[in-house]
C-alpha cells in the first residue's frame, strides 16, 4: 500500500487535509473548519485517522478562521470521587483478591500442602499491574500520562491506558513470570499449553476504548492495543500477528522518547476526557 500522505488543499471556501496514497489517490478527508471526517476507503479507516492524527482538533463555534488553528477546548480536573488518576494500578482486582482468600487455618492447610489457592492468580495478576505500573510512571517525565482499572463494563476493565507524544494505548498486562510465551495472531499460549485469547480481547478493548474517547473527545482518536508479558522467561511472537504489539514490560521504557503522532494540547485534552470516569459507561457501577 505505501505510506499514506496528508497534504492541504484550500478552494472555495474550503479548508481540508487530504490523506492520499503515493499515487494520489485520495484515503480520507479532514475538514479543518468543522472537524468533519469523510472515509473514503472504509478498510483502510485505521490508517487514514492515524496519519490525520497529528493534524485534529476539536471543532469550534468559533468563527471559521479561529476554528482551522485552535487548540481543542480546555477540559476541567473532574470532581475527586470521579477522578481515574487517583485509581492505583490493580484497583479493580483487590476484590477478587479479597473474595476468593481462604481464611486463617485455609492459609495454613494450603502452606502446608505447597497448594495454591483460588486467591493466588488474582494475586499475581495484581503483582504484574502493579509492574507495570512502575514502568509507566517512568515515562511521566516524557510527557506522558497513564491511568489504571479503568472499568468499562461491571466484569471488564482495561489495565492501563498509556497517553503521550506517540498516540493513545491501551495495556493488557499478562503476568506469567518464568513462563515460556508464545503470541500468535489470534491466540496466546504458556508453556506450549492451551490457547488464551488474549490477542483478540486486547484488540477488543481499544476498539472500545477508541468509541469512547471519540466520543469524549468530540474527535476520533487512534488507539492501539499492547499485550505486555511481566517477566517471561522467553517471548515468541509469530510473523503474522497484526494489530497488536506484544512486548515485555522492560520494554516500555522505549516508549520514552518517541513522538511526532500527538502535539502536547492533544495529549492534555485527551488525558482530561479520559481520567473522567463520567466519560467511561458502567464505570460508575458498584
Amino acid at each position: 500500500m505505501g505510506e499514506l500522505r496528508v497534504s492541504a488543499w484550500k478552494a472555495h471556501g474550503h479548508d481540508r487535509l487530504y490523506v492520499n496514497r503515493p499515487d494520489g489517490t485520495a484515503i480520507a478527508w479532514f475538514d479543518r473548519k468543522t472537524g468533519h471526517i469523510e472515509i473514503k476507503v472504509p478498510e483502510l479507516r485505521e490508517a487514514a485517522l492515524e496519519a490525520l492524527t497529528p493534524h485534529l482538533t476539536r471543532p469550534s463555534t468559533a468563527s471559521p478562521s479561529a476554528a482551522a488553528s485552535a487548540a481543542p477546548s480546555p477540559v476541567p480536573v473532574p470532581p475527586p470521587q470521579y477522578d481515574l488518576a487517583r485509581v492505583a494500578p490493580g484497583s479493580s482486582l483487590l476484590p477478587q483478591v479479597k473474595k476468593h482468600s481462604p481464611g486463617l487455618f485455609g492459609r495454613v492447610l494450603a502452606w502446608s500442602l505447597r497448594r495454591p489457592t483460588p486467591a493466588d492468580s488474582w494475586r499475581r495478576g495484581r503483582a504484574g499491574e502493579l509492574i507495570v505500573g512502575r514502568e509507566l510512571k517512568r515515562l511521566s517525565r516524557h510527557g506522558w500520562y497513564s491511568l489504571h482499572s479503568i472499568m468499562i463494563s461491571p466484569t471488564q476493565d482495561i489495565d492501563h491506558l498509556l497517553i503521550g507524544p506517540a498516540g493513545v494505548f491501551t495495556i493488557n498486562t499478562k503476568n506469567h513470570s518464568g513462563m515460556d510465551v508464545w503470541v500468535g495472531n489470534d491466540m496466546v499460549k504458556i508453556n506450549h499449553g492451551e490457547s488464551h485469547p488474549y490477542v483478540r480481547k486486547s484488540r477488543s478493548e481499544a476498539a472500545r476504548v477508541a468509541r469512547i474517547l471519540e466520543r469524549g473527545c468530540g474527535y476520533p482518536v487512534v488507539v492501539k492495543p499492547l499485550l505486555v508479558f511481566v517477566k517471561p522467561a522467553r517471548l515468541d511472537k509469530a510473523s503474522s500477528l497484526t494489530g497488536v504489539r506484544a512486548l515485555c514490560e522492560r520494554d516500555l521504557a522505549a516508549f520514552g522518547p518517541l513522538s511526532g503522532v500527538l502535539r502536547p494540547e492533544q495529549v492534555e485534552h485527551i488525558y482530561a476526557v479520559a481520567r473522567d470516569r463520567r466519560n467511561w459507561p458502567d464505570a460508575l457501577q458498584g
